[in-house]
């Protein structure tokens, strides 16, 4: 039931990316030029990136998250001019929520905790790398999470960032090998 539930609300999220602009994933894995035609003085041009959210369903990785973002009504926020930093879950890291909890998240009445949820993966601005120090970051969400630099970048303790800098028009992703929860988020309540 998860598994159709889940391909029915991907299904959902491509029609919703289509419909508001975006490519369906096929064709956003294959931009009209080059890496080496887009750039311009070694840098590349908004033109030849998408937006994160199209950046995120071409690379094939984030169908969860392209799925969670239409159940939460957020693909055309994340379409927005940002700039934005997605701390990006994958697929896998969605799998590995405590069984029923992503099925709890996706119905109607929990709107509000995913979107919650959601936006805690995400930072205002753009940052880098580079730009990564140990301590706490504010979310959009409105909350902080903490950040640890000491033995590669880990959030909340939890979360193992894998890889970086994956460039979007209006803003950077990182991608996170866990589901980070907000505080005050109560899974058992969800699951019960």
């Amino acid at each position: 039931m998860r598994k159709n539930r889940l391909t029915a609300l991907a299904g959902i999220a491509v029609a919703a990316l289509v419909l508001t602009g975006c490519a369906p994933a096929d064709e956003v894995a294959e931009p009209a030029e080059t890496m080496e035609e887009a750039q311009v003085d070694g840098t590349m041009t908004e033109e030849a990136l998408g937006n994160i959210v199209e950046v995120a369903v071409g690379a094939g990785t984030f169908t969860t998250l392209a799925a969670a973002l239409g159940a939460a009504d957020l693909v055309t926020t994340l379409q927005g001019e940002g700039p934005f930093t997605v701390f990006a879950p994958t697929d896998e890291a969605f799998a590995a929520l405590p069984a029923g909890l992503l099925d709890a998240l996706l119905l109607p009445e929990n709107l509000a905790v995913l979107q919650s949820i959601l936006t805690y993966h995400v930072v205002a601005g753009e940052v880098y790398a580079a730009d990564v120090m140990t301590g706490d970051v504010t979310t959009v969400e409105g909350s902080t999470f903490a950040v640890d630099t000491s033995n590669g970048v880990v959030i909340n303790g939890t979360a193992n960032v894998t890889a970086t800098d994956i460039m979007a028009s209006n803003g950077v992703i990182h991608v996170i090998d866990a589901v980070i929860l907000p505080p005050g988020v109560d899974v058992e309540a969800l699951l019960g």
